[in-house]
């Protein structure tokens, strides 16, 4: 059963990430009382009976971000199968509003990958951002960013680490794989020579590594992702957060106690891998980040040659910082595509001065 007190300190990233204020989701965190499936004061009934009244509301996509914190970190039973069910239903309805806006579904051998796209053309292809989150986080949270992808003219595609939502692949050491199999999915209305792969946490981790070898990717921006020490020091990883390793279980099909010795090592890039890379990496790091070792933003800045770092003063996912980084993210994925100019400057000013405010609250 899932701590309820770790799952109420990792979901306000998360929470925030998707627009909820603190006066959405901390009513709906104190009705949690447990994590028994079906109990009326369990995470995943509070959380989807919430989405529920969204719903009748007529508010779908609020509703559908309810359901979407309903299901975290995985689906483990009937409650949390339930709440995956309702947020799928939920982004469907969603996007029947939306123009240019389908689904997509990707073959990889028995497996299957899901996918949401905006903006796909055969007879004007546009630069390609790939969009994925961590390994709890779904495909149907990510409605914002295809909006403003399609708004900068990019063609994009969300889809979810193996595992992950409706992603029936294995994580496993052949993960970025995966990656290579949606580029070449949407080859033909994209421009996929141009892709910029958005790849936030663990999912920059499979960025990275197959930009090695997949040329097609030109850039990465990612944020609070494992590098190498995370995969390598056994140490760090007995006193990683039960949730995270527990997700990292679930989603490798291997027992937690193994991951350490039989997983994760074979993962880790090395000094000469990240020196290869002749791409803009950009990593929003927290400083006082439980899940990432300290050592991982250091041999990014000891071997990345083009590397560009926003460092906050924060825990996991920086949730004191969520609108500041968000417009980092957003400021990077302009530059990066071709913007210039009055936009991405304000954006960047708009930030710094975010920053100067939180500095100023702290020293207060």
């Amino acid at each position: 059963m899932n701590d309820v007190a770790e799952l109420k300190q990792f979901i306000v990233v998360h929470a925030k990430a998707q627009g909820l204020k603190p006066e959405d989701y901390q009513p709906i965190l104190d009705r949690i009382a447990g994590d028994t499936d079906g109990a009326a004061d369990s995470w995943a009934h509070v959380w989807r009976t919430a989405g529920a009244e969204r719903e009748a509301a007529g508010d779908v996509l609020q509703a559908n971000r309810r359901y979407v914190m309903a299901r975290f970190p995985y689906v483990d039973g009937p409650g949390r199968a339930a709440a995956q069910q309702s947020y799928l239903n939920a982004f469907e309805r969603w996007s029947k509003t939306q123009k240019d806006l389908e689904p997509l579904e990707i073959g990889v051998g028995a497996d299957r990958i899901r996918c949401w796209a905006t903006g796909l053309s055969t007879t004007a292809p546009r630069p390609l951002v790939l969009i994925m989150g961590g390994i709890i986080s779904v495909k149907e949270q990510w409605a914002p960013t295809l909006r403003l992808a399609n708004r900068l003219g990019l063609a994009a595609v969300v889809t979810e680490m193996p595992g992950v939502g409706e992603n029936t692949l294995r994580y496993d050491a052949d993960s970025p794989g995966m990656i290579t199999a949606v580029l070449d999915a949407v080859a033909d209305r994209a421009d996929t020579a141009r892709t910029t792969a958005l790849a936030l946490s663990f999912s920059g981790h499979l960025a990275l590594r197959c930009a090695l070898t997949d040329r097609r990717i030109r850039a990465v921006i990612t944020a609070g992702a494992p590098i190498s020490a995370f995969f390598t020091d056994q140490t760090w990883q007995r006193q990683l957060p039960k949730v995270t390793l527990e997700t990292l279980g679930h989603l490798a099909n291997t027992p937690t106690e193994e991951l350490g010795r039989a997983l994760l090592p074979g993962m880790a890039l090395t000094e000469d891998q990240l020196a290869a890379l002749d791409i803009p990496v950009y990593y929003l790091a927290s400083l006082r980040d439980e899940v990432i070792p300290p050592e991982d933003l250091a041999l990014l800045r000891r071997t990345v040659r083009d590397l560009h770092v926003l460092a906050n003063d924060d825990v996991h996912g920086s949730p004191g910082h969520v609108l500041e980084s968000r417009l980092w993210i957003v400021q990077s994925l302009m530059l990066l595509t071709g913007g210039r100019g009055v936009r991405p400057a304000l954006l960047g000013a708009l930030r710094r001065l975010l920053r100067l405010r939180s500095s100023f609250r702290t020293q207060r």
